[in-house]
């Protein structure tokens, strides 16, 4: 005497849901883990760009407009500063 046919193909299509599932929790995890990387070097380059720029500029003007100060020092600080603040804005946006 065995189980009945139902129970058989209820237990199965409860394992296969509970499967389905899982695979779909796993799926989406690694989705997360991309988007996470995607989006540390989205921030890195809107930093790292206006830096270097900024710094290509300020090497150019020492060498055309000589002053007591240092061009390329201000100008790389200048590009760090609004590039924190496009990193910063990504991040916001991204976050709602």
């Amino acid at each position: 005497m065995g189980k009945p046919k139902d129970e058989d193909n209820l237990f199965g299509r409860i394992i296969s849901q509970k499967e389905k599932r899982k695979l779909e929790a796993l799926n989406e995890k690694k989705r997360a883990e991309w988007f996470g990387f995607g989006m540390f070097g989205m921030v890195g380059w809107s930093i790292v760009a206006p830096t270097f720029l900024g710094t290509i500029g300020g090497i150019w003007l020492d060498k055309n407009y000589p002053q007591s100060f240092s061009w390329t020092v201000t100008c790389l600080i200048s590009g760090l500063v609004i590039g924190c603040f496009i990193a910063w804005n990504w991040v916001i946006k991204e976050d709602k």
